[in-house]
């Protein structure tokens, strides 16, 4: 059973790394880099969607 909290709780902080690597890529805002690490999966769905 705590196999599985590790790997949800891995691909979340991966989630939100992610977000935050895409926003400051595109808007070099820490502000935004934070908003979005905040959605984390949904800003990164957001994005392979829109581009």
């Amino acid at each position: 059973m705590s196999d599985n909290k590790t790997v949800v709780s891995g691909g979340i902080s991966f989630g939100c790394a992610l977000a935050i690597c895409v926003s400051w890529s595109i808007h070099k805002s820490i502000l935004w880099a934070i908003i979005h690490g905040f959605f984390s999966w949904f800003y990164v769905i957001y994005y392979a969607i829109t581009r």
